[in-house]
């Protein structure tokens, strides 16, 4: 359900610290420990580390719909991501307050990721909702017990990561 609109005074740049506040606050209520570089000159807005892996994340969001989607860039002052520079994108859509944690695998090659998070959605993102379980464990076995995540990993108890098919990364399909 849509909640609240952005005041009409708020610029690009505020919008997107008002986005990294909240996932500084969602990552560690989740208990990833959280770190942000000095400045504004790497690639990734924060460094989550999980107790045995640390993540480069970027954090982008959307306040207002563009006709019945969401829509964020999938790069950064022209520079596309690629796993030389980020390990996830976190997309934020604001309204709804709901978070897509994407693989950096999966936003590559684009220049920009569309969101539909309307109740009953199936869109090729959805899957990513709340995905949190994809930095809270590295794919060995070892996830971290004191990350609460809302999925529960399956990779914990030895099946295949539901979230990373490796035929998924082939094609970037969807991009605009």
């Amino acid at each position: 359900m849509e909640t609240n609109k952005p005041p009409r005074n708020h610029t690009a740049k505020r919008r997107g610290e008002v986005a990294e506040a909240a996932f500084l606050s969602k990552a560690a209520s989740l208990g990833f420990d959280v770190a942000k570089p000095w400045g504004d000159s790497t690639q990734f807005d924060f460094i989550l580390y999980t107790g045995s892996r640390c993540w480069r994340v970027q954090v982008k969001s959307a306040f207002l719909r563009d006709e019945n989607r969401y829509s964020v860039r999938a790069s950064g002052d022209h520079i596309a991501y690629t796993k030389s520079n980020i390990d996830f994108l976190v997309a934020y859509i604001v309204p709804f307050n709901a978070w897509y944690v994407l693989p950096v695998e999966v936003v590559q090659g684009r220049a920009g990721l569309w969101f539909y998070p309307h109740q009953g959605s199936k869109s090729q993102f959805e899957r990513y909702r709340e995905a949190w379980c994809l930095m809270a464990c590295p794919r060995d076995g070892t996830c971290n017990p004191e990350i609460s995540v809302w999925r529960r990993c399956l990779a914990q108890d030895g099946g295949e990561c539901p979230f990373r098919p490796a035929a998924e990364f082939s094609s970037p399909a969807g991009s605009y």
